[in-house]
């Protein structure tokens, strides 16, 4: 089959490690022709260029600016995604007629991309959703569904239905995702829709006690307490306000360690209250180099998942299946309609509360000092990982349309 995948993630090859990446990697393994288009954004001043290699061609397009730029930049990017995908398309995949066009949320403006390659190729096509767009960014008070700014949010409301009206299938990252689409989009026949889950192909982490040391000393982190990592975006979906109580109700805790490591928009507001608290058991990195991050991230004893607590849509953070690969139980601080926490406590790697309560955050905390606990939970984690979200599992699911 000749694949066609679209994505907002910039890569440059299918040899990096990603969700996507790695669900990629699976249809080249099964001998598709895939092609990709993997944006650049305007700022790394990169001209469009093809890169092929073997059953792979991966388009590298320029598009504007999207990430760390202002809101009327952003804005103007954003909507002009679909009009370069789809001169992308017609330029670069003109000789190529596609049986499967694969596509991510975010974002949900490729609407017409999409809309020209299903009628050009006849093409199936399958959405995997990751984001529920303009919901979450309600929840957050980025826009409203009345007054002024509700021009807006009418706008992406009507672009999120179309999308999905025009997917054959779409894969949600688990059940409470399924349900909430189904529930809030009463024209979506249930037959179409499905739990993809977010999934990677899983590595061995080797755990070299030497290594180990050397890293947290490098980076000043102690070797006799439970270290708790938080990897990943510091923005406003992870509710950094809480992320901050959690820090400050556990100053005086001689027994834990927290390493926070991340961007985003937030970011200056942590970096603030480090400066001024001056914590004595947390540390704050804007950045690490690459190999110091993969190796300490694993070095530490688990993995700290956040959510800002006014969410309704159920979000499912990729960032957990890291934490898995390396063996790691999982905290998660969340709202209350993702579903998350109730997989990693029934899966038991891991514990769960509301990201609102300070005592229940601290309760779940003590449980991880139990070095047996949490070398169990650890275990159970990894086990988990492999039975359900493997890139494998996520390719037959899209496949079984198809054979």
């Amino acid at each position: 089959m000749n694949i066609l995948f679209l994505t907002l993630l910039d890569f440059s090859s299918l040899d990096e490690r990603n969700i996507y990446t790695d669900l990629m990697r699976e249809f080249v393994k099964e001998n598709h022709n895939v092609h990709i288009i993997s944006p650049s954004e305007k700022r790394k001043n990169q001209p469009t260029k093809l890169i092929e290699n073997n059953n792979c061609k991966i388009l590298k397009l320029q598009i504007g600016n999207t990430q760390k730029t202002n809101l009327i930049e952003k804005g103007i990017s954003i909507l002009t995604l679909e009009s370069k995908f789809q001169r992308g398309i017609q330029e670069y995949f003109s000789d190529v007629k596609f049986d499967l066009l694969i596509y991510t949320t975010p974002p949900i403006t490729l609407q017409k991309a999409i809309e020209f390659v299903k009628k050009r190729d006849k093409a199936k096509t399958y959405l995997l959703l990751k984001d529920i767009f303009p919901q979450n960014a309600v929840d957050l008070g980025m826009i409203n569904k009345t007054g002024i700014k509700s021009l807006i949010y009418k706008y992406f409301l009507s672009k999120e239905k179309k999308l999905y009206k025009i997917s054959d299938y779409i894969g949600c990252m688990s059940q409470a995702n399924v349900d909430f689409v189904l529930n809030n989009n009463p024209e979506i026949s249930s037959n179409v829709i499905e739990i993809c889950p977010n999934s990677i192909e899983p590595v061995l982490v080797k755990k070299e006690i030497e290594e180990i040391n050397e890293i947290k000393k490098k980076y000043n982190i102690p070797c006799d307490k439970t270290v708790f990592i938080y990897g990943g975006n510091l923005g406003k979906p992870q509710g950094i306000d809480f992320l901050i109580d959690c820090l400050r109700a556990n100053r005086d805790n001689n027994q834990v360690y927290f390493v926070i490591v991340g961007s985003g928009t937030e970011f200056t507001k942590l970096h603030a209250f480090f400066e001024s608290e001056k914590l004595p058991n947390a540390s704050l990195f804007a950045q690490l180099p690459k190999e110091d991050y993969e190796l300490l991230a694993n070095s530490c004893d688990v993995g700290l998942i956040f959510l800002d607590n006014r969410f309704t849509i159920p979000n499912f953070p990729s960032r957990m299946l890291s934490y898995m690969q390396a063996s790691m139980p999982i905290l998660a601080a969340t709202d209350v309609n993702t579903d998350i926490g109730r997989i990693i406590e029934n899966g038991k790697f891991g514990h769960w509360c509301e990201s609102k309560n300070i005592n229940h955050f601290n309760e779940k905390l003590a449980h991880f000092c139990n070095s047996d606990l949490r070398k169990q939970m650890g275990k159970n984690a990894r086990v988990y990982l492999e039975k359900n979200y493997t890139a494998k599992h996520s390719y037959e699911i899209i496949m079984k349309h198809f054979n």
